[in-house]
């Protein structure tokens, strides 16, 4: 993989194949750029230019000690679409990476950004508060952060569970999909997959979704157990102006990778609309 050094001297792992428009993907949490790789595949196959990072403390990037927010990872995608001069740019953001994705326009505007796609993605706050009854209570994220920091390895596998829906009557399960999963988490350096918790859960986007002006597709499995749709796409499809909202029925998390065919069908499709 190649890698950019971003100004605090971090390196930031990244894949780039192909030419044509670019589409630069933001993985979820604790994943990396790899978690993309049926997307890549597909979308440089139909002529575009496909970019996946890892994004700080996961995956094959640095692993500070410090910086791993969400005002730092939004920085990081700047400059990897700086330094590789990228223009009308598709960014898509999965999960955490869609709070990536909107803060990053939050913080550095629209200016290479042709369209947005954000699927089952965090925006605007996930966590419980008076002001959003809809979202998860702070208890549910002190237990991811307790699994992480005690036994991180079991804790992965078990969540590839409800992540995928395999949890659910009659549902497939993909081992193959579970390890992948597994692999990438541990991948990744403790640390900054246990600060991450708190961005995504904690970090309230609304601000930065208000500042979305480019065309924007908003998927989410209505059947998320990882992300409700009540608190967040359903919440995000409204505040962004003129988002199309796509429900996937009976769909979870990581759609992308349940339903890679029909996920790509409707990207591919609102990209060339």
């Amino acid at each position: 993989m190649s890698s950019i050094t971003t100004k605090d001297g971090t390196k930031i792992a990244y894949k780039d194949w192909g030419k044509g428009q670019p589409i630069v993907f933001s993985h979820g949490w604790p994943l990396a750029g790899d978690a993309w790789d049926g997307q890549m595949l597909f979308f440089g196959q139909q002529g575009y230019r496909v970019i996946a990072h890892d994004r700080r403390g996961h995956g094959l990037s640095d692993q500070p000690w410090d910086g791993n927010n969400m005002d730092q990872y939004a920085d990081d995608l700047a400059e990897l679409i700086e330094k590789l001069d990228l223009k009308d740019a598709i960014l898509i953001g999965h999960s955490t990476g869609g709070g990536e994705v909107a803060h990053y326009i939050g913080r550095h505007g629209t200016g290479r950004v042709a369209k947005v796609v954000l699927v089952g993605a965090v925006p605007p706050l996930m966590l419980k508060t008076p002001a959003n009854p809809e979202g998860t209570p702070k208890e549910a994220f002190d237990g991811i952060r307790q699994g992480v920091a005690n036994n991180r390895s079991q804790f992965y596998r078990d969540l590839t569970m409800p992540f995928y829906g395999f949890n659910r009557d009659g549902a497939k399960i993909n081992e193959g999909l579970r390890e992948s999963f597994w692999r990438m988490g541990m991948q990744g350096g403790i640390k900054g997959e246990y600060d991450c918790i708190h961005e995504f859960s904690e970090v309230d986007y609304t601000e930065d979704l208000k500042k979305i002006d480019k065309p924007t597709l908003v998927i989410h499995g209505d059947d998320d157990q990882i992300v409700p749709i009540a608190a967040a796409g359903e919440k995000t499809a409204k505040i962004v102006k003129n988002a199309t909202f796509k429900v996937y029925k009976g769909s979870a998390h990581g759609l992308a990778q349940v339903e890679p065919d029909r996920f790509n069908q409707d990207v591919l499709a609102f990209i060339k609309s």
